[in-house]
Parts: C-alpha cells; sequence; structure tokens
C-alpha cells in the first residue's frame, strides 16, 4: 500500500480553475495541474483497501490502489504501465469521465475520496511529456482485415485492442476527422482537439488505417464493407431526442448538438454558413445533463445575454440522497464549471409552447412549474401546477434531451435485428449476422466514454475469438502490461 494512514493527513487536492472572467474569452482548456508532489500526496491517500470498490465500478476495472500506490512511490513509468494495461485513452477519461470509482471509494464514507480521476489525467500527461507512450506494433500479422465503422471511443479502443492482436483495422468515420463525439460533441474547453490528434498520430503509427468522410450506406457502399473478413459497428447513439412541442419548428429552436458541432468546426477553420451564435440573445437550454452544461458554457463565450437552464426533474439534493447509498453512483446535484460562468438554473420546468413573431423567430418560451407524482408498482406520473403558466424572453432554445437510440441505416442495409430501444442486437457483442459484431452506444444506447471504451475492448476480444478460433486479448479489469 501507499503510505500508510495517508488519508488520515493529506486531505483532498483537485485541480483549480482559471478565474471566469479570463476563461470565458477563448475555448482553451481551463484547469491548472497540481505540482507533482501534490499528486503524489493525493495518491498517498489511497487506503489500499481489502475489497476496492473503485475498480469494481469502474466499467474498466481500472486497477485503481495499483497506479495510486505507484504514483505514492514517485514509480510513474509503472504507474503508466498499470493504467494502461486496462484503459487505451486515459487522456479522455482522464478529463470527461464523470468518475464513478470516485463515488465507491471506500474513503468516500467519512472524507472526501481520492482524487482518481486527477491521479489518472497526471499520469498519461507524464507518459506523453517523458516520452513514453510509444507505438505498440503486432510482431506479425495474421493475414485476417477487420472494419470498423465509426472513430468515437468505443471504435477507436476496438481498433487499437484488434490491431495489437494482428489484424489489419481499417477505421471508417462519415465526419471530416476522427474522434466521433468526443471530436465534435465536446467543447474544447473540455478536451482540446489536439489531445485526439496526439493519439490519432500513436495509432495511425501502430499500423491503423483511417479513412474520414466515409459515410457506410450512403458514399460506401455495405458491399465494399463485405469485403472485410470481419466488421465492428460503432457508430454511436445519434438520433436526437426532440420535443413535440407547439412551435419547436420556429427559427431558433436549435439541437444542442448541432450548436456544439458548428462551434467547434469554427473554431479550427472551417466556414459554417448561418452558425448558430447565442451572441446579445436571451438563451435557454432544456436539458440539465453534461450536454446542456455544455451549451451552457459555449452561450457564455458566444456573449450571450442571458443563459437560462430548464430540467423537467427535481432539483437533486446537496449531498448524497439516501435513495443512492454508497457505494452506488449518487442522486446528487452536479455543479459544472460551465453553470458556474452564469447560469439561471430551474427544475420542475416543462415547456409547453414555443412563441414565435411573424417571421417565424423564436421569441419566448411558455412554461408550466410541474410536479412527479409517485405510486409505488407504478410508472411515475407529471402533474402540472395550476396557475404556474409563465412566459420567458428567448431568442435561443437548445435542445439538449439526450438520444434516443442509433440511425437505423446500417441495421436495415446489414439485415441486423434491433431492440424495442431500437438499438443493435448483439450477444457477446455479436450481432445476427456472424461476422458483424457492434459495441458503445450503438449497442447499450447513450452511456459514457469510459463505458464506450470498454465496449470496444470487450467486442475486440470476441472478434479475435471468431476470427482466430482463440484469443490472447485480455478481459476487463485483467489487462496485460504492455511494453512501453
Amino acid at each position: 500500500m501507499g503510505k500508510i494512514g495517508g488519508f488520515k493527513e493529506y486531505n483532498r487536492a483537485d485541480e483549480s480553475n482559471v478565474a471566469v472572467l479570463e476563461r470565458v474569452t477563448n475555448y482553451n482548456e481551463f484547469t491548472i495541474p497540481l505540482s507533482k508532489d501534490k499528486i503524489k500526496e493525493q495518491g498517498s491517500r489511497c487506503m489500499d483497501c481489502g475489497i476496492p470498490f473503485c475498480h469494481s465500478s469502474c466499467p474498466l476495472g481500472n486497477l485503481i490502489p495499483d497506479f495510486n500506490d505507484m504514483v505514492h512511490q514517485e514509480e510513474w513509468e509503472s504507474a503508466l504501465q498499470i493504467l494502461q494495461s486496462t484503459n487505451n485513452f486515459p487522456e479522455f477519461t482522464g478529463r470527461l469521465c464523470p468518475a464513478p470509482c470516485e463515488k465507491s471509494c471506500v474513503l468516500g464514507i467519512i472524507k472526501e475520496p481520492v482524487a482518481i480521476e486527477n491521479i489518472e489525467k497526471n499520469i498519461i500527461e507524464r507518459g506523453f511529456a517523458e516520452g513514453w507512450i510509444k507505438p505498440q506494433t503486432p510482431e506479425k500479422r495474421t493475414g485476417k482485415t477487420v472494419a470498423v465503422v465509426g472513430s468515437g471511443p468505443a471504435g477507436l479502443a476496438a481498433a487499437q485492442q484488434l490491431n495489437r492482436a494482428g489484424h489489419t483495422v481499417t477505421v471508417f468515420e462519415r465526419d471530416n476527422a476522427i474522434g466521433g463525439l468526443l471530436r465534435y460533441g465536446i467543447p474544447n474547453f473540455k478536451l482540446e482537439k489536439g489531445i485526439i490528434d496526439r493519439r490519432v498520430k500513436v495509432l495511425e503509427a501502430e499500423g491503423i488505417v483511417f479513412k474520414t468522410n466515409v459515410n457506410v450506406g450512403v458514399n460506401f457502399s455495405v458491399e465494399e464493407l463485405e469485403a472485410f473478413d470481419s466488421i465492428v459497428l460503432c457508430g454511436g447513439a445519434t438520433e436526437r431526442r426532440g420535443l413535440p412541442t407547439k412551435g419547436a419548428d420556429s427559427k431558433g429552436v436549435v439541437q444542442a448538438m448541432d450548436f456544439l458541432t458548428q462551434q467547434t468546426k469554427v473554431l479550427y477553420g472551417e466556414k459554417i454558413e448561418d452558425q448558430v451564435l447565442a451572441t446579445g440573445k436571451d438563451v435557454i437550454v432544456i436539458g440539465g445533463g453534461d450536454t446542456g452544461s455544455d451549451c451552457v458554457g459555449t452561450s457564455n463565450r458566444h456573449g450571450a445575454k442571458s443563459v437560462t437552464n430548464f430540467e423537467i426533474m427535481p432539483k437533486p439534493p446537496v449531498g448524497r440522497s439516501e435513495s443512492t447509498p454508497w457505494p452506488f453512483w449518487p442522486l446528487q446535484l452536479k455543479t459544472s464549471s460551465s453553470h458556474e460562468e452564469g447560469c439561471n438554473r430551474n427544475w420542475l420546468i416543462n415547456t409547453k409552447e414555443f412563441l414565435a413573431n411573424e417571421k417565424g423567430e423564436l421569441v419566448g418560451l411558455k412554461t408550466v412549474e410541474v410536479q412527479w407524482k409517485i405510486t409505488p408498482g407504478q410508472r411515475p406520473e407529471l402533474i402540472e401546477k395550476e396557475g404556474s403558466e409563465k412566459i420567458w424572453p428567448c431568442d435561443l432554445a437548445l435542445l439538449a434531451l439526450g438520444f434516443t437510440g442509433p440511425e437505423k441505416t446500417l441495421a436495415e442495409q446489414l439485415g441486423i435485428e434491433v431492440d424495442i430501444r431500437t438499438n443493435y442486437k448483439a450477444t457477446n457483442y455479436k450481432t445476427n449476422v456472424p461476422h458483424i459484431f457492434t459495441a458503445g452506444d450503438m449497442r447499450r444506447g447513450q452511456s459514457l466514454i469510459v463505458w464506450a471504451i470498454s465496449e470496444g475492448r470487450e467486442a475486440a476480444r470476441e472478434v479475435d475469438l471468431y476470427l482466430m478460433g482463440f484469443t490472447n486479448l485480455p478481459t476487463k479489469g485483467n489487462g496485460d502490461l504492455p511494453a512501453l
């Protein structure tokens, strides 16, 4: 274990942020890293529990006490080996993961949990800085070819694992750059795109072929795809949820992902005609999740006149709810850095109508306050509060309501069965078409980046087994330590 009693001696320390008035002037990442000594102290807080719930709650099964101990001992290279044995892309999860590991940290029962996510981020960044991250090419090729459709975290993880197994892997991405929602769904102030480009260079050096602007089933036929020995579909859950409300077709009612994608593309030099801008507008973001928070941060950087956030659910408690005790994921109020930059947050609000002028331009929203009636054994019932209707001025309404599932195009063209939620059906990641596999949000529905990486890794193992009759790829939480 690390420092005996370290959790008593040291308090949790997190990265600080650049001041709000400075950071909203640009789209750069704004966290201020801790010193190496401080990170060592944070690793020293790990109790090396007999039953480490932290890595049990991690979808990747990261060996958390092990790399914490190495950081405590300042054995950073060993910490990197341990981390990379289960996680292909710690630079993504170390920035973007909601850290279910920390919510189940045993220390969190009595004190602030170990700062696992930040330790992870520091390990991988130290690895890149020191030149320890090197391409890992297979000793020999199997002669088998695999097509991976989609270059989000699931597709990239599957591609890297299959390449390491010796297969020749080609990744198809319909957009003009690799990364999926990492690229265009996550704002730069949370993930600068050079972080993705840095990793893609490593993957290319390992032998993976990337093809962009290739939309399988549209400008690349499924017949061409069938030329590969196996196919892994990692296209994500990209069907956006709308709001079937009067006036929803007004000019100024915009899907959050369109708003965010446009901003990132413009930031990297693309010309977007009629870019949706929040500048000088009363903005209302409908939806209280991470995407809604990203819209808040982007709107503030545009120079919005006001930013308001609606959530139909009740306001969560500040502390862990009794309904979600440790080590479960807590029902708890989350205040993001974007919320801190300026946002009027409202809960138990339902949008009744989008109000437009004679030109069809959005000018306001009509809402009503609601409450939820809970009856044991029945679905919760939404009840409107009589006399609570209100008109809100609004020039731009951003719909951050999540996704309903994957697009059907590939399923229809490849003859793949879908479930009642329209996700692609698979047993052990294998669809009803024997050589076609699926992973990530396309298989499980909208989820976390850490789950996508886990799904990609597990799917790769099943593909390797299908192609070769055996596999040496690691199972979850049991990674073979890679050579540096």
